[in-house]
């Protein structure tokens, strides 16, 4: 998913022993010097302790070339951890009773098939988020990069197509295309698109009030990091650091696997949420707390290299 693209990036810390009631004398200077030193043009740090925010700020700019610093408030591309957003928006509708962790998938889209019909009948909406479909690594990944036109139903119809490469439930390989599936279910139950549910929902409910969950929404933000890559060397990943088009990213379709954009400031709230087990400092829940045990729940082995 272009990690290349995501070299500005906000960086989140959970710090569990004794509270600061401010960073030591030398954090900020540390930080700007690993900055420069790895060549990022800018970072965003948020601390968390005990249920409060204790720093959410920006080192650097957010364009190379320009002079507009990163702040709090600073929108980055936050690619993968937004799937645990559409996992929330899933969450809040297991509350609500409209659908269930261990629903079949067409229990809710009668239409969605995987390529074997048994695995259609048995897959479910917890199988979507949990990598263990059968797919291969990334299998579909070039249904959306590079960007694909093709609408998320005609992307998801499209599943039916990818022959596995494992047993279904034998083996973890890493997927974003049934996070495409369940964005598109969350539509096909509420009648809302992913981008609008999970924006209201999750988003604007848990207090993270600069995130986007739409592309032309963080185009439309003047206080937003752009995506920079080394692309002059003599391997991608070496060189010096240039900007890149903004627009050629994630596409819509796939958006429920990567498509959001937060600040540091709005990652904090996100992690506040966690650590409260779906409580919201206003006494609020975004979601409850069985849902909240059921998101941490391992589910899928993963391989561990000895």
């Amino acid at each position: 998913m272009k990690p290349l693209h995501l070299l500005a990036s906000a960086a989140i810390l959970v710090l569990p022993v004794a509270a600061w009631a401010e960073p030591p004398a030398n954090f900020v200077e540390e930080v700007e010097t690993l900055r420069e030193e790895i060549g990022a043009p800018g970072v965003a740090i948020a601390i968390v302790e005990q249920g409060e925010t204790t720093l959410a700020r920006g080192w650097g700019v957010r364009r190379l070339g320009e002079a507009a610093p990163v702040d709090g408030q600073t929108l980055f591309q936050t690619g993968s951890t937004g799937k645990a957003k559409t996992a929330a928006a899933l969450a809040i509708l297991v509350d609500e009773g409209r659908i269930g962790w261990d629903d079949p998938v067409i229990e809710h889209m009668p239409w969605f098939r995987m390529s074997d019909p048994w695995v259609t009948r048995e897959i479910t909406i917890r199988d979507l988020l949990v990598h263990r479909s059968g797919l291969g690594l990334g299998q579909g990944d070039l249904l959306f990069v590079p960007r694909s036109s093709l609408t998320r139903r005609e992307t998801v119809e499209r599943v039916a197509h990818l022959e596995p490469r494992t047993s279904f439930r034998s083996a973890y390989a890493y997927d974003n295309i049934l996070y495409a599936v369940a964005g598109q279910l969350i539509e096909e139950v509420t009648g809302q698109s992913w981008e609008d549910f999970v924006r209201e929902r999750v988003l604007r409910a848990g207090g993270m009030d600069n995130a986007t969950s739409e592309s032309e929404d963080r185009f439309r933000t003047p206080n937003r990091s752009h995506p920079h890559a080394r692309l002059n060397g003599p391997l991608r990943g070496l060189g010096d650091q240039e900007v890149l088009d903004e627009r050629d990213e994630l596409g819509r379709s796939a958006a429920p696997a990567g498509g959001l954009a937060l600040s540091a400031e709005d990652m904090a709230a996100w992690l506040k949420i966690q650590l409260a087990h779906g409580a919201l400092p206003d006494g609020r829940r975004l979601f409850s707390e069985e849902q909240a045990r059921e998101m941490w729940a391992p589910v899928t082995a993963m391989p561990t290299p000895v």
